[in-house]
Order: structure tokens, then C-alpha cells, then sequence
């Protein structure tokens, strides 16, 4: 049974349809990508325990119950800022795992790695239900933030190099279609978590512990099915009639060659593609956390026809500002996802240079136009702004594994691209941080709520600019950092690759896909998708 993860059993034949490929990585994505819609779960957790002995809130810790106090308590409820830490632990452990088992995928195969991340990721999950049944943190830190956080970097990774070897021709298409699902998860998870817990919750349960089961269940099986519809090109396999381009061959920012990497940690330019990818992630990412807060703070009564400041909203207006936030939220998050196919799409024909140099010089106008359509109370400004940002936010990860491949090489470029996520790790701290912070000392000074953001605004523009520099530093590689033949060919021997004369296939020799098979296979994650941009869409509907 084992033999089945082989990378060599998961080489496809002549006749093997690349489109099938992309709907493999989607499943994956899509599943993972919940990540982004923990968020969800907070505000029930924090009152999961006083719930549960018929209470109608939480039951608060004594002051003296700090951080690891409530890793092990048992008789009060969690706070939000604790539970947050969980979050924080996908993005660390993500960027952690991707680096460490990086080369190991590699070697073993979209296909192994990505019956792993399915194992980990609803593994932990179904860890953390037991954790919350039990009221038990420190479970829910080790299932969830832990064991699920290296099956997000090992899922997210796995379909990199897969994709980039079955569309040389579209690299950033292909990689963009991939993490526009990561983007897309918490659209599917975060409405469906909320119907589950609505049918879950009663007099003394609010439903998560249950939602985690049949949520981890679901996505187990989804992961599987993503897994085992994973192949990979044989080493001299390309699009029929397709042969690289002059232009293509021409552009010196296209390597031809591969690096091992084992080499890129000591390379100049992977630590400016660090900087370019940590610079743009930390100022999307501060935003992403404080749309709601900030969208509130800065135009108060005026989202409701109100001419009041926040602080003279009462609590039916405040609940009424917040349903106007949510939609300003659901907008960004439809921006995010768009912006990661569209970019990534778009740089294969600007290039990947190019394309950053966009994201850096109109995402710093951006920004930097922010304080000012505040102050003059243009919303529609504001919104469009924050929109575009998002957009460049999304299509930065999904246009750096092609940036990675163009510099690099197409050989280990999941490997490397694992590494890089450090950056990601790097950024999910530094990027809330800043914002966070920047928030709370301008209020300490005691300016209005609607003009703390505006330094916060001009220091990311600040950050842009350093990514914009970086990437105007980066240069091709060295002759030296690439592999020679005699190590590439051991490296294609370490990693199983077969020419299309020596791959097994069935009877017939033959692997022909059916236009249905193709079609069912994106139906089954088109469907699902398309089901939560709607919720999506509707959501946003409440900012106009």
C-alpha cells in the first residue's frame, strides 16, 4: 500500500492531462487555507467552559491565571488575545516546516508530502477538539498551532515545483490557481464553521469541539483526494507543441540552470527575494488584522448617516458600524484572493520584476493616499485603496514561487521556496506589530481615533520602499551558486526522475484523461469555491 506514495508511481504517462493538476493542488489549498478563518472559532471558545455549565458568559480567570496559566486551567474560560496565539503558531510552524522538510518533498514527492500535510493538519485539528472537550489549551496549542501549523507549510508547498514543471509556459498562472486557494479557505471554512456551530450550540455546548470533527473529517477526505490526484512531469516531458519563446531564452533573468538548496541561505539575492517577499506580506498582512477596527475608528457615524465620532456612538450604532466593517472585511478578502491569480497571471507576461516594482510603487501611493481620503471623509477612496493593497497582497505569494523558479531554476524550487517562507513567518510578527502598536502609543499620546492609523500608514509606505529597492537590487546569478551536470544529474537520480521512454504505464501505454474526468475534477473544488465567494459577496454587500 505504501509503494503508492512513491514518487515513481506518481510519474505521468503520455496522454496524462496537466489540467487535472491544478484541481489536486486546489483541494489541498482550499483546506489549509481555513487557517485564515480561526478567527472564527475565538469568540465561542472564550466562553466555551461557562457555556457548558449553563451560563450565558464566561467565566473570567482570577488576574493572577497569566498566559501558561490558562494553558492547563480547567476552571475558567480562555481569553481572545490567548487563544490569537494560535494564529500566530500556523504562520511560525508554516514557515518553519516549509523550510525544514523543503528538500525532503523534493525527493519524495508531491504525492507523500501531501498524504502528510492531510494526516497533520486534521490530525491536529481533531487533537484540538479532544483539547477543547477536555478544556485543555495546551492541546489545542499542540494540535492545532503545532502539528497543524507543519501540515499547512508541508501543504502549501507540496504542488510548487509539481505545478511549475507542468506549466513552463504559464509559471505564475499556474502557481497563482494553487494559492489563490490558500486565500480562498477561509471563504469556504469560516461560513460553513458558523452554520455547524449554529447546529451544534445548545444549552450547554457552543458547538466547537463538534465542528472541529466533522470539519477535520471533511477536510481529510478532500486532502486525500488532492494527494493521490498529484503527478508529476517526466523529466523530458513539455506542452505539446510548445518550445520556449526567444524573449524567454533571451531574458537573463531566466536561468536555465538550478541551484541546490543547500546553496541559498549563503546567495545575496534569496535574502533580497526574502526582504521583497517579508516587506510585502508585513504591510498587507498589519492591514489584514485591523481592516474591521480601522474602517470603524477612522469614518464612525458616517458609515450609518451619522455625523458622530466612535467614542460618541452608543451600542446599537456600534453594532450597526460593525455590520458595515464585516462587509469592508468580506471586500478585502475577495480583493486577496482575485489579486492572487491575476497578478501571478499577469507576470508572465510583465515578468517578475516588473511585477513587484508595481506592487511596491502602487502599493506605496496607496498607502501613503490613505490619511488623506480619511481626512476628507471619502470612503470610496479608502475602500478602493485598501482594495488594491489586498489585491498586491494576494498576488505577491503567488507570484514569488515563478520569481523563485526564474532565479533559481525549476529543479529544487519547492525546496527553496520553503525557505523563503521564513519571510512569511517574519512578516505574520512584524506586520501586527507594527500596526498594533503604532495604534495604541498614538492613542496613548491622546489623538482622535480617526487619526492614529496615519503614521502606522506612512511607516508601511516606508516598508514598500525598502521592498521596491531590494528588488531593483536583485540581479542574476553567479555561475558558481548553479549546479553542474554531474550534480544535476544526481540530483535528478536522488529525486527519482524517469524520461517519458522509461515510465510505467498501463496496458495500453498509454494514459489518456477524459474531458469529463478534467471537468468533474474541477467541479469538485470549483463548486466549493464559487460557494464561498457568494457568502463572500454578500458580506461585502453590507459596506455599500
Amino acid at each position: 500500500m505504501f509503494h503508492l506514495l512513491d514518487k515513481e508511481r506518481t510519474i505521468a504517462g503520455p496522454g496524462f492531462n496537466r489540467w487535472l493538476v491544478p484541481p489536486a493542488a486546489l483541494a489541498i489549498h482550499l483546506c489549509i487555507g481555513m487557517a485564515y478563518g480561526f478567527s472564527v472559532f475565538w469568540l465561542p471558545l472564550s466562553k466555551s467552559l461557562g457555556v457548558s455549565q449553563g451560563l450565558t458568559e464566561a467565566i473570567k480567570c482570577p488576574p493572577d491565571v497569566g498566559f501558561f496559566g490558562q494553558l492547563f486551567t480547567t476552571t475558567c474560560d480562555w481569553q481572545i488575545s490567548t487563544l490569537g496565539w494560535m494564529y500566530t503558531l500556523f504562520f511560525v510552524f508554516l514557515g518553519g516546516a516549509a523550510a525544514i522538510w523543503g528538500g525532503w518533498l523534493e525527493r519524495a514527492g508531491p504525492r507523500k508530502a501531501g498524504v502528510v500535510s492531510a494526516f497533520c493538519w486534521c490530525g491536529g485539528i481533531l487533537f484540538s477538539a479532544l483539547g477543547i472537550y477536555l478544556h485543555q489549551f495546551w492541546m489545542m496549542i499542540l494540535g492545532s498551532g503545532v502539528i497543524g501549523g507543519i501540515g499547512l507549510g508541508l501543504g502549501y508547498i507540496s504542488p510548487v515545483s509539481t505545478l511549475i514543471k507542468w506549466f513552463p509556459d504559464r509559471r505564475g498562472m499556474a502557481t497563482g490557481m494553487a494559492i489563490m486557494g490558500f486565500g480562498g479557505g477561509a471563504m469556504i471554512g469560516s461560513p460553513l464553521a458558523a452554520m455547524l456551530m449554529k447546529n451544534f450550540a445548545d444549552s450547554t455546548s457552543v458547538g466547537v469541539a463538534q465542528t472541529f470533527v466533522v470539519m477535520a473529517l471533511g477536510y481529510f477526505v478532500y486532502m486525500m483526494a488532492g494527494a493521490f490526484g498529484y503527478r508529476i512531469p517526466a523529466s523530458d516531458w513539455k506542452p505539446a507543441g510548445w518550445t520556449p519563446p526567444v524573449a524567454q531564452t533571451n531574458n537573463v533573468m531566466i536561468t536555465k540552470r538550478s541551484v541546490n538548496v543547500k546553496k541559498v541561505w549563503g546567495i545575496p539575492q534569496f535574502w533580497l527575494v526574502w526582504m521583497v517577499l517579508c516587506m510585502n506580506v508585513s504591510a498587507g498582512i498589519g492591514v489584514i488584522g485591523m481592516a474591521s477596527p480601522m474602517l470603524q475608528e477612522v469614518f464612525a457615524g458616517s458609515l450609518i448617516g451619522v455625523q458622530q465620532t466612535f467614542t460618541e456612538l452608543d451600542k446599537a450604532q456600534l453594532t450597526a458600524i460593525a455590520g458595515v466593517a464585516a462587509g469592508f472585511t468580506a471586500l478585502l478578502s475577495l480583493f486577496n484572493i482575485g489579486g492572487r491569480f491575476f497578478w501571478a497571471s499577469l507576470s508572465d507576461k510583465l515578468g517578475r520584476k516588473v511585477t513587484y516594482a508595481v506592487f511596491f510603487i502602487l502599493g506605496a501611493l496607496m498607502y501613503y493616499s490613505v490619511p488623506s481620503s480619511a481626512q476628507s471623509g471619502s470612503l470610496a477612496l479608502f475602500v478602493g485603496a485598501f482594495c488594491i493593497i489586498l489585491s498586491m497582497y494576494g498576488g505577491g505569494f503567488a507570484t514569488i514561487p515563478a520569481y523563485l523558479a526564474d532565479l533559481f531554476g525549476t529543479q529544487m524550487v519547492g525546496a527553496i521556496h520553503g525557505r523563503l517562507l521564513t519571510a512569511w513567518a517574519t512578516a505574520g510578527i512584524l506586520g501586527p506589530v507594527v500596526v498594533n502598536y503604532m495604534r495604541d502609543y498614538q492613542l496613548s499620546l491622546g489623538l482622535p481615533r480617526a487619526q492614529v492609523y496615519n503614521q502606522t500608514m506612512y511607516i508601511l509606505t516606508g516598508m514598500l520602499v525598502v521592498g521596491l529597492i531590494c528588488n531593483l537590487l536583485i540581479r542574476p546569478l553567479a555561475d558558481k551558486w548553479f549546479m553542474t551536470d554531474a550534480e544535476l544529474a544526481e540530483e535528478k537520480k536522488l529525486a527519482h526522475e524517469k524520461a517519458l521512454s522509461s515510465v510505467v504505464t498501463g496496458p495500453g501505454g498509454n494514459e489518456h484523461t477524459s474531458s469529463f474526468t478534467v471537468f468533474l475534477a474541477w467541479a469538485l473544488v470549483g463548486i466549493p469555491l464559487a460557494w464561498g465567494v457568494y457568502k463572500t459577496a454578500l458580506s461585502a454587500t453590507k459596506l455599500f
